[in-house]
């Protein structure tokens, strides 16, 4: 009887496994190819009336035009692409079933979100989309760490959606109107203390879901979420911000705080640079150079070219998106290695200028920014160190000589810079019916000062300086470190 009882109970589990397995076929069979079917559809859509989209609005509740159109291929596309990849790479996980309907949920809570315009639904989606992110973060609910993580975004999310709720609830009182579009049309008539006020709030609900410095604790905590669902979080969660500033554009312009969206872009740029140089785990270092890339596109957006960041948003999804899918390659913990001293020769010094100044004039004359004393100026630096720093981290990758390596370099700068100038002028013209998306603004003094800062601050990065610095070290080391109760602090059971 006992030999019985125990065959029983082995074969219990397997009966469980091959029930879930069934039931996430069963979801992925249907639900997959619905995906699938929207992005070609919008795809075709995009192409066929490209570039004068047809707007459409369902009263005061929705509209959908190019902006929107875009997000929805974009989003439908990573979202296909990481179920896809998740039925075979999360085969046999018992919350397969539950993974596959909250990707499915967040996909259409963000195409809701983008086509909203009345600002309860914005509010709403907003939340939702928060919700079904934290549960993805912890859906292995029988891990604490990732419950504990799950926890920490969820508060996060919720303190987002407070402030966004309160900059809303402010703008439609003061305006009578609870439309975006009804809201816009009335800023002149916002007292400026109320228009500040309200912009810097949601500007702070944006930086939170970013994982703006000091909001970024909840990003590297988040790394206890399956791969599949930290691809679906930083190719399409975090770039939740180039939305929402986009979509309030003119409220930026006129409350006058695009130059502090600028420096904190910058400020967490350099922090987050640095800080993914300290890691020792993959999944931490992408989840640093998220929140870099993020801080780019906070940086475009507080130049006037929110159309920029939103070609730097669908870039950067597919950059990241790929990375985590190919992240269970590399995965690894090792100590830290002393970094090489850095010496670079005249000749190479040279060298690399002219390809930079070549890339800038290249994305000049594709784009026609940075042709005159403008924020363009910025545009173009920003371009050419985000395309110089991914073509380095993927060809630093490959095993080709230093030779070759020096060879190809500038040859995909260049290729890369020519790739994002012509996406960025084809998102622009989708989205010609954005009020102020590509509108630079004047050059300060306090944008030429901190440009110098970024560049001395990046010569520091580049020549390993910090590592000579104790107290700064350390100090980038403690700010990169995640939530401490989603690390390992709870006893495992014996089996």
């Amino acid at each position: 009887m006992k030999f019985i009882k125990s065959l029983s109970q082995t074969k219990a589990p397997n009966t469980g496994i091959k029930k879930t397995v069934l039931k996430s076929q069963s979801i992925s069979k249907y639900l997959i190819p619905l995906v699938w079917s929207i992005f070609i559809i919008n795809t075709l859509f995009l192409i066929y009336y490209y570039p004068n989209i047809p707007k459409l609005q369902i009263g005061n509740l929705f509209e959908i035009n190019g902006f929107s159109l875009v997000i929805w291929t974009v989003v439908t596309f990573f979202s296909a692409i990481v179920q896809t990849y998740s039925t075979r790479y999360m085969k046999g996980f018992k919350k397969l079933t539950s993974f596959l309907s909250l990707c499915i949920a967040f996909t259409f809570a963000v195409m809701i979100f983008v086509v909203s315009n009345h600002i309860a639904l914005l509010l709403f989606f907003w939340f939702l989309m928060g919700i079904i992110m934290s549960k993805l973060i912890g859906v292995t609910t029988d891990w604490n760490e990732a419950n504990e993580a799950s926890l920490f975004a969820r508060k996060n999310y919720l303190l987002s959606t407070l402030f966004l709720g309160i900059a809303l609830m402010l703008l439609g009182f003061q305006t009578e109107s609870f439309t975006i579009n009804g809201i816009l049309s009335k800023i002149d008539i916002i007292p400026p203390g109320t228009l500040t006020v309200a912009s810097l709030l949601l500007v702070v609900a944006a930086l939170i879901q970013s994982a703006i410095v000091p909001f970024h604790t909840w990003l590297l905590s988040a790394m206890t979420a399956p791969t599949p669902a930290s691809a679906l979080m930083h190719a399409g969660f975090v770039n939740g911000a180039g939305i929402l500033l986009t979509l309030f554009a003119p409220l930026l312009f006129k409350a006058n705080i695009l130059l502090v969206i600028f420096i904190i872009g910058g400020v967490t740029a350099i922090i987050a640079q640095y800080s993914k140089l300290l890691q020792v785990n993959v999944k931490q270092k992408l989840a640093c150079s998220t929140s870099a890339q993020m801080s780019f596109m906070i940086m475009q957006c507080g130049l006037g070219f929110f159309s920029a960041a939103i070609t730097h948003l669908i870039l950067h999804g597919f950059y990241k998106a790929y990375l985590f899918l190919s992240s269970g390659e590399e995965i690894e913990n090792s100590n830290p290695k002393n970094t090489d001293q850095i010496i670079i020769k005249p000749l190479q010094t040279l060298f690399i200028l002219s390809v930079s100044i070549l890339g800038g004039v290249l994305f000049a004359v594709i784009t026609g920014k940075g042709t005159q004393i403008d924020s363009g100026l910025f545009l173009t630096f920003i371009v050419a160190i985000t395309v110089g720093q991914v073509t380095y981290n993927l060809i630093n990758k490959s095993s080709l000589s230093i030779t070759k390596k020096l060879t190809f370099l500038p040859i995909l700068i260049l290729i890369g810079i020519g790739l994002y100038g012509i996406l960025f002028n084809g998102i622009t013209l989708l989205m010609n019916d954005m009020p102020m998306s590509n509108v630079p603004v004047e050059l300060s003094t306090t944008h030429i000062g901190f440009g110098i800062i970024f560049l001395v601050a990046f010569y520091i990065m580049l020549f390993g300086v910090y590592r000579k610095i104790p107290w700064l070290y350390v100090k980038l080391l403690n700010s990169s470190q995640p939530y401490s109760k989603s690390i390992i602090t709870y006893k495992t059971k014996s089996l």
